[in-house]
């Protein structure tokens, strides 16, 4: 069982010619296996993140589409298909942030050049720090501006993402649980998870008190590694997050749980990624090669 972890020592802040506190061991240990608290240099200051120049995203016609909101009262446990209905346009929650108890997901910021910029900058930085091969294994990557009102939760969920959630300005507290917990998450969750959507974590408050939680405040950001569960909620003030993230290749972790997914449903219990290279290699090589195919199929019935 974890303790949970508050961490309030007082950020400090990097080099003006980096991102990240270097000097932090998080980085180099912990990398898409543990939750860890880091540094950054970005605040409200930053002419990227200064509420004119967010609001251009929305007055962007490629990035627009990307943006996706929300507003009214939500749950931990609130599922995707249960949000309340949009009363409000985007543009109105978006200049109404204080009082609209909104939240929004500016997504695939890295079509913006200067977003794309601090995209790649970062990226650059986190392979140099944890010493992992990045550009040889990620299959996408991308950025992400969130932007919430005041004491609004989003809900408990699991991102496919190897991500770095940074606080530029509002404080937060972000709840999040280690991947590896089968208290928390089953092996049947992820596997849903990876098969059928991102709307298979189920929060189970019995299991609150394993959570790692980090009072994220500007300056600071939390890694989340791919699964880990989490929910997050904003203090009494407007928050501006900052996301960078990529997804591994597909036969990395997905394929595996896909198997597992279709292995179980037909009555066999499944052995958990990890625990056997041979079986999970036949498992990537029959969902890929089952990929392949059905991808040829739906060619040829085009012709």
């Amino acid at each position: 069982m974890h303790a949970t972890a508050v961490v309030d020592a007082p950020a400090k802040t990097p080099a003006l010619s980096s991102i990240f506190d270097a000097s932090n061991p998080g980085f180099h240990n912990d990398f898409d296996e543990k939750p860890f608290e880091f540094n950054h240099c970005f605040t409200s200051d930053h002419p990227m993140f200064k509420l004119p120049r967010i609001r251009k995203i929305l007055e962007n016609p490629t990035l627009r589409p990307h943006a996706y909101y929300d507003h009214g009262a939500i749950a931990i446990d609130q599922r995707w298909e249960t949000i309340p209905e949009r009363k409000l346009t985007a543009d109105e929650v978006f200049d109404r942030i204080e009082i609209a108890s909104g939240w929004m997901m500016m997504r695939h910021l890295e079509k913006d050049p200067e977003y794309n910029e601090l995209l790649e900058q970062c990226l650059k930085e986190v392979q140099h720090l944890t010493g992992r091969s990045i550009d040889q294994d990620k299959k996408s990557q991308e950025a992400i501006i969130f932007f919430a009102s005041p004491n609004r939760v989003t809900s408990y969920h699991i991102d496919r993402e190897c991500n770095f959630l940074m606080q530029v300005a509002g404080n937060k507290e972000m709840n999040i649980f280690d991947r590896n917990d089968r208290d928390v998450t089953p092996e049947s969750e992820l596997e849903k998870f990876w098969a059928k959507g991102t709307d298979a974590g189920i929060y189970k408050p019995q299991f609150q008190d394993h959570a790692y939680v980090y009072e994220m405040r500007p300056g600071t950001g939390v890694h989340i590694p791919v699964n880990s569960p989490h929910w997050l909620k904003t203090r009494n003030n407007v928050s501006i997050s900052f996301s960078i993230s990529y997804q591994y290749k597909d036969t990395r972790r997905k394929y595996v749980y896909q198997a597992n997914y279709y292995l179980r449903r037909m009555g066999i219990e499944p052995t958990p990624p990890g625990k056997s290279g041979l079986l999970d290699n036949t498992k990537r090589i029959a969902v890929a090669t089952g990929f392949a195919g059905k991808n040829l199929i739906q060619k040829l019935k085009r012709k």
